[in-house]
């Protein structure tokens, strides 16, 4: 499925295109800990952790955003909404050290905090996480004012990727009109390419491509394991473009409506050796997905390069990581004969 030459395709275009990306952001906040300077609390007489150092990244969307950006893509416009406080702030600056994305459709507002996760790091160990998350509906107001932006900067996008994170029904940027939305621009534009991944309820979804994975997938299809999985994929293709299911080391098992023979496809997952952290794969694979679609791949190629750019990140251990071009053109020199 893929090729050197398809790949230097890729990589060639994607400074030449405009990609949109819609949904959460997140600051994901880690707070390095050294155990060797923990000192007793006199009010508690708890152990109070030292944080040695705060570091600062954008997650959720922000984790497509860092991969499409580090894949070369030339312009990144970003629609989302974030609080007016020290997180949001955080949040800016660390989407500003992206020099291709553009932040004109981020809404900042008193309504709504900033969501983050902050999470504590004792030496290599990941202490309990602390969430900041809005859990009330979020404002008419704001809705209208993304579905305004949206509207205005859709003909300008040759790609939409969707990132629904949270997990309160409506209380995000993906409420249930601002989908609606969505699959009403996606009916009108069937040509261009819109991704959507959700953790909640991608089910919801319409007219256009989505990203489950195997459990989301499971209750898309409320098939009953995997052995039903693959009939229940099929049906569902009805009501989307195509779906890209990713299904760890086994891949991505990939339908859409027109294929023939009318049965899943599997497309297989690229070998990695040694350690890995999957924390970011999806998003990754994601953002591979929708580069090669904007850059004259078919399905299956697409699928086939979401892999590649996973097998990258994922070998990147206690960072959610990202595949520059340069790494993208070694592995494929490392595992591409073999394939």
């Amino acid at each position: 499925m893929l090729t050197r030459d398809l790949i230097e395709q890729i990589l060639n275009t994607l400074p030449q295109r405009t990609l949109g990306v819609v949904g959460d952001l997140f600051l994901d906040r880690y707070l390095d800990i050294d155990p060797a300077l923990n000192e007793p609390s006199i009010e508690t007489g708890l152990t109070a952790y030292q944080v040695t150092q705060v570091r600062n990244y954008p997650g959720a969307a922000g984790t497509v955003i860092n991969n499409l950006a580090a894949l070369g893509v030339g312009r990144i416009e970003v629609i989302s909404i974030i609080g007016d406080d020290g997180e949001g702030y955080e949040l800016r600056r660390a989407l500003g050290r992206l020099t291709a994305v553009e932040h004109r459709g981020i809404l900042t507002t008193s309504e709504r905090r900033t969501p983050t996760y902050t999470k504590p790091m004792l030496a290599a160990e990941e202490l309990n996480r602390l969430d900041i998350k809005n859990r009330t509906p979020t404002p008419e107001a704001l809705q209208n004012a993304i579905i305004d932006i949206l509207c205005e900067r859709w003909q300008h996008l040759d790609a939409v990727l969707v990132v629904d994170q949270v997990s309160e029904a409506d209380c995000g940027v993906l409420t249930a009109r601002v989908r609606q939305q969505l699959t009403s621009l996606a009916q009108r534009d069937p040509k261009k390419f819109v991704l959507a991944d959700s953790r909640q309820r991608i089910g919801l979804f319409r007219d256009v491509s989505i990203k489950p994975n195997r459990s989301e997938a499971e209750q898309l299809t409320h098939a009953a394991g995997a052995s039903a999985l693959p009939a229940g994929l099929i049906d569902a293709t009805q009501h989307y473009r195509a779906i890209f299911c990713t299904w760890g080391d086994a891949g991505i098992h990939l339908v859409y409506p027109d294929m023939e023979p009318p049965v899943p496809r599997r497309i297989p997952a690229y070998p990695v050796s040694g350690p890995i952290d999957i924390c970011g794969a999806g998003d990754s694979c994601a953002a591979g997905i929708a580069c090669a679609m904007v850059s004259g791949a078919n399905y299956e190629q697409a699928a086939a390069f979401g892999n590649l750019i996973a097998s990258i990140t994922i070998q990147q251990i206690g960072v959610t990581g990202t595949a520059s071009p340069h790494q993208v053109r070694n592995r494929w020199l490392e595992i591409g004969t073999n394939t």
